[in-house]
């Protein structure tokens, strides 16, 4: 066996918490915090000053299409890949010279903005949050690059982990310095200030070590011969198709098609498009369509070669081709795991409405999860990278895999348990800590499918698709609920369950269950059997994952 198949020296427990202290650790935690900070300025706070100048909640909700470009990050990540950034290039290299240009473009559109009245200034305001969402996005695009490109496959973890903290003290600082500084000198100095602090991320961006040298890989087409009028008219037709194109996927993936429906359907279609419990297909078609567009978009001419076609067939095309020839055999099987291994944890999102059926509090929910959660989310994340760095990545991938659905199980029981606070603590925690072990191993386990030159593309495409499944799943988890409490109620497949739930206490399921028109026992019923619905899918996300580990396995001893 040659040096480099060798499986790499298994570090122990103090070399894997040393490298949270090394320099590469500490740069991704500055550019974590200048990746989030932007995001929820941009997303979240954006809309309390919008609210506070007396901007209706129409305008505001449109403000949200700002982050649209996060859904489809992927088109353009071919170009990151491709060019340079000139004169920054030698002196920084390829990937943290992006860096600095979008952290500029970052600091610059929030300082723009903190100039703004948004009463007579609105339009300038929304262009330059869409600048400041369209730079995050890239941000992100290239620090996911460059940690992949400057850590080992087993480092990768702890990078995801310092990615992370970073990002969530981002959000907390997001969520009330703005705020603060805003009720005391106003909301334009607020947004001042918080430019500069996202000017952090440019210390970072300074003090990262330099990524491994890479190929740049060029397209040449110097020998296609094309009249440059016939050239430039078919890459704007070729632009125009891929941002509508654009448009489309990203719509359906960010559930919104306010923009969409400005072109076609109207507001009949932007209706459609969120309405409960079927928008969620016209969301599909709208992926699927998008997806269409973009590959006649980036589709050479039959029988004609042209420099935009074979420009962009290269762009788009050679990622996708060199992912699956390098994994032939197993390219399926992955992309199977990597959709389907967070969709038990993605349709959990009517978790607050269950948290109140229960009978607890607004106080006993926002106590237990927005400041426990977030610490034990915190605590998985941390978890999850020490055990890709101790046991590799496979191992790890295996171990997130099972943990979800078995914090799904637990939910289950905190159905059984009724009103019961140290239950709720309970799941909550175990929730949130499978949570963050099962998507630091996922992060991990996709970065290190990515190849050199290749890094930015296939990262995010990964990272813009794998929750596309869970979505689609997650809308349909209301109606699972109220399906199988009713079944549990008329004596159906479900009515058994309702023989745990003899002793609930009255504040728990009773008045939600009247509202439906079950009993309690039934609701409680219909919880748990959606609950263990979710744990079953997550044992679908167990099987590929041991699948992957044993064929790819195989398919890299035999490359």
């Amino acid at each position: 066996m040659s040096e480099e198949a060798k499986a790499p020296e298994k570090k122990s427990l103090l070399q894997t918490l040393a490298f949270f202290g090394e320099r590469r650790s500490l740069v991704m935690l500055g550019l974590g915090f200048a990746s989030g900070l932007p995001f929820m300025l941009i997303f979240d706070t954006l809309s309390l000053w919008l609210r506070d100048a007396g901007l209706s909640l129409a305008v505001i909700g449109f403000f949200s299409l700002a982050t649209l470009s996060f859904s489809f990050k992927f088109l353009w990540a071919p170009l990151i890949d491709r060019t340079t950034v000139p004169v920054l290039h030698k002196l920084l290299g390829h990937r943290r010279a992006w860096m600095l240009v979008f952290q500029t473009v970052m600091v610059l559109g929030l300082w723009a903005i903190s100039t703004m009245n948004p009463l007579n200034q609105l339009g300038f305001l929304a262009a330059a949050a869409v600048t400041v969402g369209f730079a995050t996005a890239s941000h992100d695009i290239v620090i996911d690059a460059w940690r992949i490109e400057v850590a080992d496959k087993e480092e990768q973890g702890p990078m995801v982990v310092a990615y992370q903290w970073g990002y969530r003290v981002a959000m907390i600082v997001a969520g009330a310095g703005p705020l603060l500084l805003a009720e005391r000198f106003g909301w334009n100095l607020s947004y001042a200030v918080m430019g500069l602090v996202v000017g952090l991320g440019v210390l970072a961006t300074l003090c990262a070590p330099r990524e491994a040298e890479h190929t740049i890989r060029p397209i040449p087409t110097d020998d296609v011969k094309q009249p440059k009028a016939l050239e430039v008219t078919e890459w704007l037709v070729r632009l125009a198709i891929l941002l509508l194109g654009a448009l489309a996927l990203g719509s359906g993936l960010s559930g919104d098609a306010t923009l969409l429906s400005k072109l076609v359907g109207g507001e009949a279609l932007a209706e459609a498009w969120t309405a409960k419990p079927n928008g969620i297909w016209l969301q599909l078609v709208g992926v699927i369509t998008g997806l269409a567009i973009v590959v006649v978009a980036a589709w050479p001419i039959p029988k004609v070669r042209t420099k935009p076609g074979v420009y962009m067939s290269k762009a788009f095309g050679e990622p996708l081709g060199e992912f699956l020839t390098r994994f032939h055999g197993v390219a399926g099987l992955i992309l199977a795991a990597i959709c389907v291994y967070r969709v038990s944890d993605f349709v959990l999102n009517i978790m607050n409405p269950f948290y109140r059926d229960m009978g607890f509090t607004l106080t006993e929910i926002a106590e237990i999860r927005k400041v426990f959660g977030i610490i034990a989310s915190m605590a998985g994340v941390f978890l999850g990278g020490v055990i890709v760095a101790r046991l590799g990545l496979i191992k790890a991938l295996v171990i997130g895999a099972f943990a979800q659905p078995i914090s799904n199980l637990m939910f289950a029981l905190l159905a059984m348990s009724g009103h019961n606070t140290g239950m709720l603590f309970a799941s909550i925690c175990l929730d949130n800590i499978a949570g963050g072990i099962a998507g630091t191993a996922l992060i991990a386990y996709m970065s290190s499918l990515t190849s050199a030159g290749f890094t930015a593309t296939q990262y995010a495409l990964f990272s813009s698709l794998y929750a596309l499944p869970g979505k689609l799943i997650a809308s349909q988890s209301g109606r699972i609920v109220e399906a199988s409490a009713k079944a549990a109620e008329a004596g159906g497949f479900t009515a058994p369950l309702k023989g745990l739930f003899t002793r609930l206490p009255p504040e728990s399921f009773t008045a939600a269950g009247a509202k439906l028109g079950v009993s309690a026992p039934a609701l409680a019923a219909g919880y748990t059997a959606f609950f263990l619905y979710t744990a079953l899918i997550g044992v679908v996300a167990i099987v590929l994952s041991f699948m992957v580990a044993a064929r790819q396995g195989k398919t890299l001893a035999a490359s």
